[in-house]
């Protein structure tokens, strides 16, 4: 097994002992149907989703055996790691929060995915925008008209 399919068949396994856990949490409170969630369903779903993520992930890297080429290494040529991605979601983040307080939920989206995406050095600022709209219709759609969640669209101050 390669290096890179390892890592995956660990990483797999560690989502699927953690989703289990979540699931295990979700137990100790009332759960519910589906029409009537309790307490305990979203950490009981949102486990199951996390440890048959794992389970897939674990199993792909299993099956894939060792033909593949080994991957390439990440980060500068002079074996720094590349913070880039870590340094635009935090900030994404942080944006998010600002915005999401003085600007509402249409600013804050947008700032949230434009910034994150500049994070991949493959994505342009075209690709980022595109993203960035769109995932803003997505968040209005759901949160704002589906959900009606009670953050307003724009809000000045």
């Amino acid at each position: 097994m390669q290096t890179s399919n390892r890592k995956d068949y660990y990483g797999g396994a560690l989502m699927v002992l953690i989703g289990l856990g979540a699931i295990y949490g979700g137990t100790g409170y009332h759960i519910g149907t589906l029409s009537h969630m309790g307490p305990g369903f979203f950490p009981a779903a949102l486990g199951g989703l996390l440890a048959l993520t794992g389970l897939l992930i674990a199993m792909s890297a299993r099956s894939s055996g060792g033909d593949e080429a080994e991957a390439p290494v990440e980060g500068h040529p002079h074996g720094l790691p590349d913070l880039r991605g870590g340094i635009c979601i935090l900030l994404g983040i942080l944006a998010f929060l600002l915005l999401g307080h003085y600007g509402g939920l249409l600013p804050a989206t947008f700032a949230i995915v434009f910034i994150s995406a500049l994070g991949d050095r493959t994505n342009t600022i075209k690709q980022a925008l595109l993203l960035s709209v769109g995932m803003s219709v997505i968040a209005v759609v759901v949160f704002w008209w589906a959900l009606q969640l009670q953050l307003p669209l724009f809000r000045w101050g």
